[in-house]
C-alpha cells in the first residue's frame, strides 16, 4: 500500500466523526448548498498533509499544504469542532502561534459567538503562556477572556470550565477557580476532571481532608479508575499509604494494565508495612521489565525490612549490575552494612556518594535530596564517636535546606549530648528555641540535657509545661524515659499511667505495656514484669522485642532456659541479624552450657552491634568458663571501656559497673596463680 493511500486510511476515522458532527444540520431544512463533500474532501486532504509532515520531519511544503487545506474546510463549515481541534493541534505543533492568532480572529470578525474559534484562541495563548520557560501572565489571561466568553454563551460546556478553573488557579485566585470548578459539576456532576481538579485546588490549600472527601463521595457514585487514582494521590500526600494502596487495588481492577498504577501500588504496600504484598508485586513488574534498577533496588529496601540482609543483598547486588553508579542503589548500600551494624563501612560509602554528587550550585530538590544525605551522614558520624565531623556535616546540611533548622539544631544539640559537652547543647538548643519557641521536639531535647546534668526536676518540669491536651500521651512518655534514666521507678510508673488512659490503638497500648515491662524489670518485679510482656504477646504474637526481653531475663536469671531459649530462637527467626538478639541466644547457651555455640552467637553479637558493655562482658563470663583468661580479661576491659563511653552519667548501670570490675580483678589474679604454674 502506498503512503498516499494510508495517510488517507488514517484520516477516515476522523473524517467520520466530521460527518456525524454535520448530519444534525443536514437533515434540516435548509436554501443553504450542501458542502459535506467539500467538507470532507479538505479535512481529509488536511489529515493527510498533517500525517505526512509528521512522517517527514515537519516539511515545510507538507504543513502549509495541511493548514491550506483545513482553513478551506472550516470556510464550507465554521462550526465543525473537530476541524479546530485538529488545525489548533498543528499549529501549537510546528510553533505557527502567531498564524494561529490571526486565523481565530479572523473567524471571530466574522462571528463573534463562534465559539470554537474562541477554544482555539484560548488554547493557542494558553500554549504561548507556557513558551518562555516561565508562566506569562499576559497570556494567561488573554487565555481566560476566552474561556469567560465562551462559558457566559454556553454555560453547559463543562470542559470549558475546568480549563477556566485551571487558569484561575495559575493565576492564584483560589475563590473563582473554585467557582469554575463547581460550575463545570453543574454542568456535567459526574465529570472527572472537574472533581480532580477542585480536589488539587483543596489540596493545594491545604485542606487535605476535604480534597479526600470530595474524591470519596465521587468514587461512591461513579469508581472509575481515574477517580480512584486521584484519589489514592491524595492520601499518599498525607502519608496514609494504606488507604492509597486500597484505592490502588481497586483502580487495577478496572484497569489491570497499567504498569504505572502498578509501580506506585507496589511502593504504597510497602511505606503501609504490607511487605509481603509489595514484594510479591515487585518481582511480578521485576519480571516483566527485567532491565529496571529501580524494581530489585524496592525488593532490597523490603528485605531490609523484613530484617533478611542476606536477600537484601541478593537483590541489592541485581540493581547494581543494571545501574552501578546509581546514588540510590549506593545509598542502599549504606543501609544494609548500618543494619549490620558495619558502621564504619557505611560511613566510607556514604562520603563516597557525597564526594561523587558535589556540585558548585544545586536545584532547590537536589539540594534538599543532598542535606538529607548529610544528616544521615552526621548520624553515622556520631555513631562512631566523630563528634566535630558530625556537628559539620549537619550544619552543611542546615545552609543547603534551612527549612530544616529546627532538626539540624536537634541534631547538633544531641550531638553535644552523646560528647557530653552539656553546656554546649544547652547553648545550641537555647538558640534554637528562641527562633522556634513553638518546637516541642527541641523542648524536649533541652529537657534531656537538664537531666543530663542531674536537674532532673527541672527537667521534668519543662516537659510538664509541654502538655497541652493534643500531644498527652507522648509528653508523658518522655516523662517516663526521663524518670527511667534516673530510675525514678514509681514516677516513671505514674508517667506510663497516664499514657496508658490517653492510648487506644493496640499499637499504642504494646507500647505501654513493654516499657512497664522493662521498668518492672529493672526493680527485680520478675512476675509483675513478665506479666506485662504476655500481654504485649498477646496483642501481638510477633513481637519480636517483647520475646527476646522476656527471653533474656529468664535466661538471666537462669530459669525457664528452654522456654527462653524457643521464645528468643522465634525473635531471631523475626530478625535474624538483630545483634541484640544474638547476645541473648549467646546468653542462653552459656546458661545451658552450651560454650562453643554461645561464644560463636556472642562474637557475632558484636559484629552486628559495635562496642557494647553487656555482649563483652558475656563474652568475658564465656571465655572464662572455657580456660580462656586472657581473652576474658580483654573483653571485661572492653566493657568498662564501653560503660565509661556512655553518653551521660545516668545511662550508666552502677551495679553492672561494678560486677564487671570485681569479674576483671578476680580474672587477673586467676591469670597471675596460672602464669606461676
Amino acid at each position: 500500500m502506498n503512503r498516499i493511500a494510508k495517510g488517507l486510511l488514517l484520516a477516515v476515522p476522523m473524517a467520520s466523526m466530521l460527518l456525524a458532527q454535520t448530519a444534525q444540520r443536514q437533515s434540516e431544512p435548509s436554501t443553504a448548498p450542501d458542502n459535506t463533500a467539500g467538507v470532507y474532501y479538505h479535512f481529509a486532504m488536511g489529515r493527510l498533509y498533517a500525517e505526512l509532515a509528521a512522517n517527514e520531519g515537519k516539511r515545510n511544503e507538507y504543513i502549509t499544504k495541511a493548514i491550506q487545506h483545513y482553513r478551506e474546510a472550516l470556510k464550507l463549515d465554521p462550526s465543525a469542532p473537530i476541524i479546530f481541534e485538529e488545525l489548533t493541534d498543528l499549529y501549537v505543533q510546528t510553533g505557527r502561534i502567531a498564524d494561529a492568532v490571526s486565523q481565530a480572529e479572523e473567524m471571530l470578525q466574522q462571528n463573534p459567538d463562534n465559539l470554537d474559534a474562541r477554544r482555539m484562541l484560548g488554547r493557542i495563548y494558553m500554549h504561548a503562556a507556557e513558551q518562555s520557560g516561565r508562566v506569562d501572565e499576559a497570556n494567561l489571561r488573554k487565555a481566560l477572556e476566552q474561556y469567560q466568553k465562551i462559558t457566559e454563551k454556553d454555560p453547559k460546556d463543562a470542559a470549558s470550565w475546568v480549563m477556566l478553573g485551571n487558569l484561575y488557579g495559575v493565576l492564584n485566585n483560589s475563590p473563582e477557580s473554585e467557582k469554575a470548578f463547581n460550575a463545570a459539576l453543574q454542568a456535567d456532576p459526574d465529570n472527572e476532571d472537574a472533581i480532580t481538579h477542585l480536589a488539587g485546588l483543596y489540596a493545594s490549600l491545604g485542606d487535605s481532608k476535604r480534597a479526600i472527601d470530595k474524591l470519596k463521595s465521587a468514587v461512591a457514585k461513579n469508581p472509575t479508575p481515574g477517580l480512584l487514582m486521584a484519589l489514592a494521590e491524595q492520601y499518599e500526600n498525607v502519608d496514609d499509604y494504606k488507604s492509597a494502596a486500597d484505592a490502588r487495588k481497586q483502580a487495577m481492577q478496572g484497569a489491570p494494565d497499567d504498569d504505572h498504577n502498578a509501580r506506585v501500588l507496589a511502593a504504597d504496600l510497602m511505606y503501609s508495612d504490607q511487605l509481603d504484598a509489595a514484594l510479591q508485586l515487585f518481582e511480578q513488574l521485576a519480571a516483566e521489565e527485567p532491565r529496571d534498577p529501580g524494581l530489585p533496588l524496592n525488593m532490597s529496601r523490603i528485605y531490609v525490612a523484613k530484617h533478611d540482609l542476606t536477600k537484601a543483598r541478593e537483590a541489592l547486588s541485581k540493581a547494581r549490575a543494571l545501574d552501578p553508579q546509581s546514588p540510590d542503589v549506593r545509598h542502599q548500600e549504606v543501609i544494609i552494612l548500618e543494619n549490620e551494624g558495619k558502621n564504619e563501612q557505611a560511613l566510607t560509602v556514604l562520603k563516597s556518594v557525597l564526594d561523587d554528587t558535589a556540585r558548585r550550585t544545586y536545584s532547590e530538590r537536589d539540594a534538599h535530596t543532598r542535606a538529607d544525605l548529610l544528616s544521615e551522614y552526621g548520624i553515622l558520624l556520631r555513631s562512631t564517636e566523630k563528634y566535630p565531623q558530625a556537628i559539620d556535616a549537619f550544619r552543611q546540611a542546615g545552609v543547603l535546606n534551612p527549612e530544616t533548622a529546627p532538626h539540624i539544631s536537634y541534631q547538633v544539640a544531641e550531638t553535644y549530648r552523646q560528647a557530653k559537652e552539656y553546656d554546649n547543647g544547652l547553648k545550641e538548643i537555647e538558640a534554637a528555641i528562641k527562633k522556634n519557641p513553638k518546637e516541642r521536639s527541641l523542648k524536649a531535647e533541652h529537657a534531656n540535657l537538664l537531666a543530663d546534668q542531674g536537674k532532673v526536676d527541672a527537667a521534668a518540669a519543662e516537659l510538664r509545661g509541654l502538655l497541652d491536651g493534643e500531644h498527652d500521651r507522648e509528653t508523658y512518655l518522655a516523662l517516663a524515659q526521663l524518670y527511667e534514666k534516673v530510675k525514678r521507678y514509681p514516677d516513671m510508673g505514674q508517667a506510663l499511667d497516664q499514657a496508658e488512659k490517653l492510648s487506644n490503638s493496640n499499637e499504642d497500648k504494646e507500647g505501654i505495656y513493654f516499657m512497664r515491662g522493662a521498668m518492672y524489670e529493672r526493680m527485680k518485679k520478675f512476675d509483675a514484669s513478665e506479666a506485662e510482656f504476655r500481654k504485649v504477646l498477646e496483642l501481638n504474637p510477633q513481637s519480636s522485642g517483647a520475646l527476646n526481653y522476656l527471653g533474656y531475663m529468664l535466661a538471666d536469671r537462669n530459669v525457664r532456659l528452654d522456654e527462653a531459649a524457643e521464645m528468643i530462637r522465634k525473635a531471631l527467626d523475626l530478625e535474624p541479624d538483630n545483634g541484640a538478639y544474638l547476645d541473648s541466644m549467646g546468653w542462653v547457651c552459656y546458661r545451658q552450657g552450651k560454650l562453643e555455640e554461645a561464644q560463636s552467637l556472642l562474637q557475632k553479637a558484636l559484629d552486628r552491634i559495635g562496642e557494647d558493655p553487656t555482649v563483652h562482658d558475656h563474652l568475658g563470663d564465656v571465655y572464662l568458663k572455657l580456660g580462656k583468661t586472657k581473652e576474658a580479661i580483654t573483653q571485661w576491659q572492653a566493657s568498662q571501656k564501653a560503660f565509661q563511653a556512655g553518653t551521660s552519667q545516668s545511662d550508666a548501670d552502677p551495679d553492672e559497673m561494678a560486677s564487671v570490675g570485681r569479674k576483671l580483678d578476680a580474672a587477673r589474679v586467676r591469670l597471675a596463680q596460672e602464669t606461676k604454674k
